[in-house]
């Protein structure tokens, strides 16, 4: 069922969306299920500076860290062959939103206010979240985010009914249509 390089016309895959969409579950299987390596930025950015998106966040601010994914997305969109899942406010900044746009096909992987809610609400590893009313803020974030992540996409794929293998499943389906169509142009 996997895609093979001769099928499709896309190099690499990136996942955007919020925190708590999936992004990094869907993407471990999706790479496997294509044959492509996965890479999560946010993972990515600790390995190149010893240091946790928690750490990083309290020494050098939110800005400091959207500067470091802006290097971290430049140089992972230029691989091929990859499924890249990128953090929650990488489309905040509009050269992120360029590179992921012209370097590979997009998924914006929505869900639900109530469902993401429900998956983060235990994380403490999400620093954006870490205030007094946690739901507030994901509603706040998704109110500026979701146009952007809706900006980006190739596609808009609901993970919030979908099991990890379904998701998978339309990502392939919605792949493979892309190519058969440029096969025949």
């Amino acid at each position: 069922m996997g895609v093979t390089s001769e099928e499709s016309t896309t190099s690499s895959v990136f996942l955007v969306g919020p925190m708590g969409a999936g992004k990094t579950t869907i993407g471990r299987q999706l790479a496997r299920e294509l044959g492509y390596e996965f890479i999560d930025s946010d993972h990515e950015i600790e390995v190149r500076t010893g240091a946790t998106i928690p750490l990083i966040f309290d020494v050098e601010g939110e800005e400091g860290f959207r500067r470091r994914e802006s290097a971290a997305i430049d140089d992972l969109t230029r691989r091929s062959g990859i499924v890249l899942a990128t953090g929650g406010g990488a489309v905040l900044r509009e050269e992120n939103r360029r590179c992921l746009r012209e370097r590979g096909a997009v998924v914006y992987l929505y869900a639900s206010l109530d469902t993401l809610f429900a998956r983060t609400a235990k994380d403490r590893n999400r620093p954006l979240l870490q205030t007094e009313d946690p739901r507030a803020r994901l509603a706040e974030l998704m109110a500026q985010r979701d146009p952007l992540y809706r900006d980006v996409a190739t596609w808009v794929v609901d993970t919030g009914a979908k099991t990890v293998r379904e998701t998978v499943k339309v990502i392939v389906e919605l792949m493979g249509k892309k190519a058969a169509r440029g096969r025949n142009s």
